[in-house]
């Protein structure tokens, strides 16, 4: 039975989304006002929708209320980019994008597509407008929908990638809301006189009690922490040739501080879907998957509100069941797989075909020229040569692609002048597998700094690794900012996760594959109390080690975490 059976009480959210007039709300209206660079409350959950968040900045908030201004508003928009493709042209654009209407940075996400901060409420149509003359958009980036589609992003993973890699765009068109509000409000489209044109059989007026992530793997390689989607298809390869997918459900990181009935929890296997005779089949499934979560997922509290918790409560049996009932088939049994790595392939690397990819090493997916590394000139340069594609990855880089082996040399020559490969050769490989969210200043849940502060505790943990002769150990690191989970760190061989100003929990004893969750080590430690702590793992590390033995399954093995 569901929570709307049950009579539980509707979140304030839910209400809005059923009154929003297929995600209007009064967006349009709010456009004019001229008084304030906000929106309205209730149009600040419905633009989620659109594929953005309003923000403010928050090292600015005590210098504007001492001059008694409102916080400086600005909004940040994600795009949706299925499996994480971009032309030379969508990235030359892109780059005059965020230099006349963003903070200028270009930020690549955790889910292989890219976001842009700083835009004032008056840019935003300029912005969506720009975008769209390029074919893309930012629809269903954010919100109670399915999001960005990710899908394992080098081709050198398989021969077969392209195959695999079309599957995101195909279940991003599938699962897309019907409404046409988007094109309406930012793009000037006229409104529909008839809004059954819109009516929508998945998400109907409800849409779902919150966020859906579907992730695509190819075994070995697990660079898109596939089992922390809310669905996850890992593909089943024999003899070069896709069998089908074995199904995973349940994955979600977010949590809160302090709240016990919330956790992290990675999906859990529940059968295989052959796509040998055609994918009806599997597009059937996915698709009944969400309308499950829809119909049954918790309405009434959104701490609770994820496909995990929906899982839980009924039973991963229950939900097979359904499942199978919904879809008119079987799953079948699981398909065997392992994973042994989730990395990006750095440098040069060359696929069956013969053509070249070259992945530079981008520090928490933060895209601009500095002091250090004119990285924003150097890509646009390689941009307008037309000779690469532009792939991003689940790791916040992006694989310069397609390149053939007569376009090779030139575009050697542009990272060697902007002196890309220098800077990604100098990177430590601890550095190369740190993810950061974004945290401070522009996210509202922040607690701490993440992107802002771990390249530099990077710096001081290298160090350590260098005085115990640790350096070449690719320890997966990631930090939040708060306990949500955007940087993935409760899949990470160590993981902070911030509990306020210049305080994080550490979390150790996760995998170095993805498949194993860590826990909790020690509470709300300053980074003296951090470095003291990893000084003395590293220690025991390097002394008592098995042969080949990773860090996380060290801490594992030596009980490092809380019981």
């Amino acid at each position: 039975m569901s929570d709307n059976t049950t009579k539980k009480p509707l979140s304030p959210v839910e209400k809005i989304k059923q009154n929003s007039d297929g995600l209007r709300g009064t967006l349009q209206e709010g456009l004019r006002n001229e008084i304030t660079g906000a929106i309205a409350e209730d149009d600040q959950a419905l633009v989620k929708f659109h594929g953005m968040y309003m923000q403010d900045d928050r090292d600015r908030r005590d210098e504007r209320a001492e001059k008694k201004l409102e916080r400086l508003y600005s909004f940040m928009i994600r795009l949706r980019v299925p499996g994480g493709f971009f032309t030379p042209e969508q990235w030359i654009a892109t780059h005059h994008i965020a230099g006349e209407h963003t903070t200028g940075v270009i930020k690549i996400t955790t889910r292989q597509t890219i976001q842009l901060h700083g835009i004032l409420r008056s840019h935003i149509k300029p912005t969506l407008k720009a975008f769209s003359q390029v074919h893309l958009d930012s629809i269903a980036a954010c919100g109670d929908v399915n999001r960005n589609v990710t899908c394992a992003a080098h081709p050198l993973q398989s021969p077969i990638h392209e195959q695999v890699h079309a599957y995101a765009a195909r279940i991003s068109e599938l699962l897309l809301p019907k409404t046409r509000a988007f094109y309406e409000i930012w793009l000037d489209e006229e409104k529909l006189i008839d809004k059954k044109d819109e009516e929508d059989p998945l998400y109907q007026d409800r849409y779902l009690p919150r966020k859906f992530k579907v992730g695509i793997a190819i075994p070995p390689n697990n660079d898109v922490d596939v089992l922390t989607n809310d669905l996850a298809l890992i593909a089943i390869i024999e003899k070069n040739k896709l069998k089908g997918f074995n199904i995973a459900i349940g994955g979600g990181l977010g949590t809160t501080h302090g709240n016990a009935e919330t956790y992290a929890r990675l999906a859990s296997v529940i059968g295989f879907v052959p796509v040998t005779k055609g994918d009806e089949q599997l597009l059937k499934t996915v698709y009944e998957i969400v309308t499950i979560q829809r119909d049954y997922g918790n309405r009434s509290d959104r701490k609770l509100s994820r496909l995990k918790y929906t899982i839980d409560k009924y039973g991963i049996d229950w939900y097979r069941e359904e499942l199978n009932r919904r879809t008119g088939t079987t799953i079948e049994a699981p398909k065997e797989f392992a994973f042994t790595d989730r990395k990006d392939y750095y440098g040069w690397q060359q696929n069956h075909q013969g053509n070249w990819f070259y992945t530079p090493f981008i520090e928490s997916g933060r895209i601009l020229d500095d002091e250090k590394l004119p990285l924003k000139t150097a890509l646009l340069e390689i941009a307008h040569t037309g000779k690469a594609n532009f792939r991003f990855t689940g790791n916040q880089n992006l694989i310069l692609a397609d390149i053939t082996p007569n376009d090779k040399p030139a575009i050697q020559q542009l990272l060697e002048k902007y002196g890309v490969i220098a800077h990604t050769e100098a990177a430590s490989a601890i550095r190369k597998n740190a993810i950061a969210c974004v945290a401070l200043p522009t996210c509202p849940l922040a607690l701490a700094e993440a992107q802002r502060y771990l390249p530099a505790l990077i710096g001081r943990i290298d160090e350590l690794l260098e005085k115990h002769a640790l350096t070449k150990e690719e320890i997966i690191i990631r930090m939040t900012g708060c306990p949500n989970g955007c940087g993935r760190p409760y899949a990470a061989e160590i993981g902070f996760v911030g509990t306020g100003p210049g305080r994080y929990n550490l979390h150790l004893a996760g995998d170095h594959e993805g498949t194993r969750l860590n826990r909790i080590f020690k509470e709300n430690l300053d980074e003296t109390a951090i470095l003291r702590e990893l000084d003395l793992l590293f220690f025991l590390f390097q002394k008592e080690r098995a042969a080949g033995e990773r860090f996380g399954d060290f801490a594992l093995r030596q009980r490092w975490y809380k019981a």
